[in-house]
């Protein structure tokens, strides 16, 4: 990827959030990479070198800065094909798709060859797929040393290393120093972790409209799985690791004070899939969107100038389980928020296994696919959903079970689209919201629904046309439409 060294200095030189986490400055005298964020006095121009990613950096021989660290900053959301893509393998190998450097499969997740992975992310990023996956795995386990007391051990495989051999002998060989020495000079170790959880901090770039975002989830909130109140997000997680058995527990979320990040806490049970885990709550809450291009664009709309205004850094909501967010479209179909709420409440208390948290709202685990493929049609007909759309879940549940529909970051948007709207069922206004918040997919847009039309003031087909000039933005332009209105899906 290209980077203007111009533009790239005098964000440096402005310590300018809108560019943390689009590239990285290398300096030559120290041998050291950082955040344009860094708090450090700026080098001398002639000394800068400029990446477009941390693994770049690192495979021009770099070090990670301890002071800003850049396993912290904020990712890249993909506007284009190349950058989809992109931003789909990355979302991949942070679920750890590669720690068996299994490129192929997740090229086959993304539709494309191996050969092609290959050579975009060389050609956008700089490395090779598995280089990427290298630094994707210290940056991690840099980040758990810092930030959580976990010992070594456990953040070597938490970090997709196969052994502890392996990862202290990579971990001194890049970055000069052993993951204990790293521990004890550490002061973050011990405040950001207890006997009950594991915290860590999660930067954005600012604004972020927090209470809109929470407001949102908290409506939608599936009772017994989610709690939303007017500062914190909490829920029950089970994350597999294999066919047999999952990864079972409880995280919440709120504002950090005094800084562009959320804080992050989460069960010490979920330690072995803390990559995954971030990397969901990452795309949840939207987190590698870049407000200032959005409203540069948006405002530009008269339709759109005055909500965009009123509401900076507004945020499209994604999901931290793709299936289960897809289950709450399906039971969404022509109902209320409301109605559509409770459903989703009797799913989960149906079908969902029980869990211990320590708070009695959260007490199911929203049911899997695979759970849920072989269920009959009156078994949940009989929560109060209507018989053809419990024949649409059982094949969503089918699909997706055997792999024929991905509700993952890290998969080609428009096949699953398609697929998605080759169920019966699922039409494109499903479809396109699954891929709004699922597939987080920013240009996603459900024009044929009611309440834009309603907020636009026009009609189906002149609200297609006038969202082609919000491309690639025009999620973002749904939910400021809805914001409008005071109601959304």
């Amino acid at each position: 990827m290209l980077l203007d060294s111009d533009v790239c200095f005098r964000a440096v030189r402005a310590r300018d959030r809108r560019f943390d986490g689009r590239f990285f400055t290398a300096v030559a005298t120290t041998g050291i990479y950082c955040r344009p964020i860094c708090p450090v006095r700026a080098p001398k121009r002639e000394n800068m070198r400029f990446f477009s990613s941390a693994a770049a950096a690192e495979g021009a021989g770099f070090r990670p800065c301890l002071r800003c660290r850049p396993e912290g900053a904020p990712g890249l959301a993909a506007v284009d094909a190349a950058g989809r893509l992109i931003g789909a393998a990355i979302a991949g190998i942070e679920e750890h798709a590669l720690s068996n450097a299994r490129v192929g499969d997740l090229a086959a997740s993304l539709g494309i060859s191996d050969r092609h992975l290959r050579r975009l992310t060389e050609t956008e990023l700089g490395v090779s797929p598995i280089e990427l996956a290298q630094t994707q795995r210290l940056l991690l386990a840099k980040r758990l040393l810092s930030e959580t007391s976990l010992n070594v051990t456990d953040i070597a495989f938490a970090s997709g290393f196969g052994s502890l051999r392996r990862f202290n002998a990579l971990f001194k060989s890049r970055y000069g120093l052993n993951p204990r020495s790293l521990r004890r000079s550490s002061r973050a170790a011990h405040r950001h972790s207890d006997a009950d959880g594991l915290r860590c901090q999660l930067d954005f770039r600012p604004p972020l409209a927090w209470e809109a975002l929470l407001d949102y989830l908290r409506v939608r909130a599936i009772p017994g799985v989610e709690w939303v109140d007017r500062t914190h997000y909490r829920r029950t997680v089970a994350i597999g690791v294999s066919q047999k058995a999952d990864v079972r527990g409880w995280l919440g979320v709120t504002l950090a004070k005094g800084g562009a990040a959320l804080e992050v806490e989460m069960s010490l049970s979920l330690a072995p899939v803390i990559g995954a885990v971030i990397a969901r709550v990452k795309n949840l809450f939207d987190l590698g969107a870049a407000p200032d291009s959005v409203s540069t664009l948006l405002s530009q709309d008269r339709m759109l100038s005055r909500v965009v205004r009123r509401l900076p850094g507004l945020r499209v909501p994604g999901a931290f389980d793709g299936y289960e967010l897809a289950v709450r479209a399906v039971l969404g179909q022509q109902v209320s928020v409301k109605a559509a709420t409770t459903l989703a409440g009797r799913w989960a208390e149906k079908f969902g296994a029980a869990v211990a948290t320590p708070f009695p709202e959260l007490n199911r685990l929203t049911p899997h696919a695979p759970r849920m493929a072989g269920v009959a049609a009156e078994d949940i007909a009989a929560l109060g959903i209507v018989r053809s759309r419990a024949r649409a879940l059982i094949a969503l549940s089918q699909a997706v079970t055997e792999h024929r529909v991905v509700l993952s970051h890290a998969a080609n948007v428009e096949e699953q689209i398609a697929a998605l709207e080759r169920l019966p069922g699922i039409g494109p206004w499903t479809a396109q919201y699954i891929a709004m918040r699922a597939l987080h997919w920013p240009d996603a847009f459900p024009g044929g629904d009611l309440m834009l039309q309603k907020a636009a003031k026009v009609d189906k087909k002149v609200l297609q046309a006038r969202a082609e000039g919000w491309r690639p933005w025009r999620a973002y332009a749904a939910h400021y439409l809805w914001q409008s209105l005071g109601d959304h899906p």
